[in-house]
C-alpha cells in the first residue's frame, strides 16, 4: 500500500466517530482556574463525545466513564486543541447548520486546564456517563431493520463495487418519514445510494425477501432489474423511488419536520443500493450493514428534491477536473435555479485530494447567499449538513461552488506518491468513483418555495 493511503487509513482508524452534537454553552469557563470531573468536564464529554465513544458508536474507544476519560485524557486535551475532535468541517463564521460539532475556545481550555492540574474527579463523577447507553440509530429506536447482505472484504482488496437489494413485506401500507443506513464497517464504506422499489399487491409472487448482492466493474451500469430480480410477472417496471437514503464517511441520518421528504411504501418493497462502494481494505473482515425505517401516520406533505451540481451533474466544472502531479487547482461549477427554491441540505464531495469548497448563490440583485465553507477539506467527515431553517434561493439566482484540489506530496491524504495525474476518469458511460481518481460533487436537497419557508425551523 502506497504511502499516502497508508496514512488515510492509518488516522481514519485513530480518529472515527458518528453522531448528533451540540456545541455546549458558554458558562465563564476561562475563570475556572480548578476544574473537577463530574461538574465541569462530565457535561462537555457527555454532550460532544458520547455520541461516538460508546458502545456501538463508531468510535475506536468508549468515554462512558471517569476512568475511561481519565485514560485518555491527554490525548482528548491534544485532539480537541487541534480541532480533530470533535469533526466539524464546516466554517461556523460562515453559516451555522442544524447538529454543529464544535466546542467553544473556553471548554477547549478547561479541558486542557483540567488535565494539566492531574485530572481531579470531584464528588460525584458519572451521574451523567452511567447514563449513555449503546449506539442504536442517531435518529431514536427504528420501527423497522432490515439487514443488507454480508460483504466478505479481502485483505488487499483495492476499491469494490456492488449492488444490493434488501425487501420487506408488511402489514400495510406505511408511510416513511426516514431511512438511516448504519454501515458494519464504517472505516471500509465510502459510499451507499438507496432507492424505493414499490410493488402492486400480488404483482410479485412469491416475493422473495431475501438480501441479494452483486459485484460490479466500477463505472459500469448492469441491468438492475434482471441482477436483482426486480421486475414483476406481469413484466411492468415498479415504481421506483429516488435516492431515499445515502450515505458517506461520516454521514448520519437526516429526519425532516413530519411531512417533508416523507413517502409511502406499499405491502411489498425493496431498497436497492445501486452503487456501494467499499474502500482498500488492510484485513479481512465481514461488512453487515443495516438499514432502519422510521413509520410515521402522517402522510407526505411536501415532496423533496435533489440537485446535484459538478461531476455527474447539471452543471459543468471549469477549468475541467484535472489535476497535474505537484500542484495545487481551483475549479469552479456553477447553476442558475430556474424557479424559486427551499434549500433544506447542502453536501459537498470531493475524493482525498480536496482541500478546501466554498457555496454560494448569488441573487439577481446581486446580494450573495452563504451555503458552505468547509477551510479545511476532509474525506473522513462528508456530512449532509441541514440548515437550521429553510433557505430561500430565489428565482434567477446563480449558485456557485468553488474547489481547490492539492495533488501535491504536501498532502498527507494524497493517493500516490510521487502525485500523478488525477481526473475524474469516466468509462462505461460513468464517472469512476474509485478513491484513487477525483470527483467534485454539490448535492443540495429542496423544495419548492412556499412564502414563508425562511421561517420554518428545520429541527427534528
Amino acid at each position: 500500500m502506497n504511502r499516502g493511503l497508508f496514512a488515510y487509513l492509518f488516522i481514519f482508524s485513530l480518529l472515527w466517530g458518528c453522531g448528533e452534537s451540540t456545541i455546549s454553552p458558554d458558562l465563564n469557563l476561562v475563570e475556572i482556574n480548578n476544574p473537577v470531573f463530574d461538574e465541569h468536564i462530565e457535561p462537555i464529554i457527555y454532550k460532544n463525545c458520547t455520541p461516538c465513544h460508546r458502545q456501538n458508536g463508531g468510535a475506536p474507544f468508549e468515554l462512558t466513564s471517569y476512568k475511561k476519560v481519565k485514560s485518555k485524557a491527554r490525548t482528548i486535551a491534544k485532539v480537541t486543541a487541534l480541532r480533530y475532535m470533535p469533526p466539524w468541517p464546516a466554517d461556523p463564521s460562515y453559516r451555522h447548520f442544524i447538529g454543529e460539532k464544535r466546542l467553544t475556545n473556553q471548554e477547549i481550555e478547561l479541558i486542557g486546564r483540567w488535565v494539566k492540574n492531574g485530572c481531579p474527579k470531584g464528588e460525584r463523577p458519572n451521574r451523567l456517563l452511567s447514563t449513555v447507553k449503546p449506539f442504536v440509530s442517531a435518529l431514536g429506536k427504528p420501527d423497522l431493520v432490515l439487514p443488507l447482505d454480508s460483504i466478505h472484504l479481502i485483505q488487499g482488496d483495492e476499491d469494490r463495487f456492488f449492488l444490493t437489494k434488501v425487501s420487506a413485506n408488511i402489514p400495510n401500507k406505511r408511510f416513511v418519514r426516514a431511512v438511516e443506513l448504519i454501515p458494519g464497517k464504517r472505516d471500509l464504506m465510502h459510499h451507499f445510494n438507496g432507492h424505493l422499489i414499490n410493488y402492486r399487491e400480488g404483482s410479485k409472487n412469491p416475493f422473495d425477501t431475501r438480501p441479494r448482492k452483486v459485484e460490479i466493474t466500477v463505472g459500469r451500469n448492469p441491468d438492475e432489474l434482471k441482477s436483482l430480480d426486480l421486475m414483476t410477472d406481469d413484466g411492468i417496471i415498479p415504481e421506483r423511488v429516488h435516492s431515499v437514503v445515502n450515505y458517506l464517511p461520516g454521514v448520519t441520518g437526516v429526519m425532516y419536520p413530519e411531512g417533508i421528504g416523507t413517502f409511502e411504501v406499499n405491502k411489498q418493497f425493496s431498497i436497492i443500493g445501486n452503487d456501494v462502494h467499499y474502500g482498500p481494505s488492510a484485513k479481512s473482515v465481514i461488512d453487515q450493514s443495516k438499514l432502519h425505517l422510521f413509520f410515521t401516520d402522517t402522510p407526505p406533505k411536501r415532496g423533496i428534491g435533489e440537485l446535484m451540481l459538478g461531476t455527474n451533474g447539471v452543471s459543468k466544472i471549469e477549468p475541467p477536473l484535472i489535476i497535474e502531479p505537484n500542484t495545487v487547482s481551483t475549479h469552479v461549477t456553477r447553476f442558475q435555479v430556474p424557479a424559486d427554491i427551499s434549500v433544506l441540505t447542502v453536501n459537498p464531495h470531493m475524493h482525498l485530494l480536496g482541500r478546501s469548497l466554498k457555496a454560494y448563490a448569488l441573487k439577481p440583485n446581486g446580494d450573495t447567499i452563504r451555503l458552505i465553507h468547509i477551510p479545511k477539506w476532509d474525506f473522513r467527515w462528508q456530512y449532509f449538513y441541514t440548515f437550521e431553517k429553510m433557505v430561500k434561493v430565489p428565482k434567477g439566482s446563480v449558485i456557485l461552488v468553488e474547489a481547490t484540489f492539492d495533488n501535491t506530496t504536501n498532502n498527507p491524504f494524497n493517493p500516490h506518491d510521487p502525485p500523478q495525474r488525477v481526473s475524474e476518469r469516466f468509462e462505461y458511460g460513468g464517472s469512476s468513483m474509485k478513491a484513487e481518481d477525483e470527483m467534485f460533487q454539490f448535492i443540495i436537497t429542496y423544495l419548492g418555495y412556499q412564502a414563508g419557508d425562511e421561517n420554518i425551523s428545520l429541527k427534528p
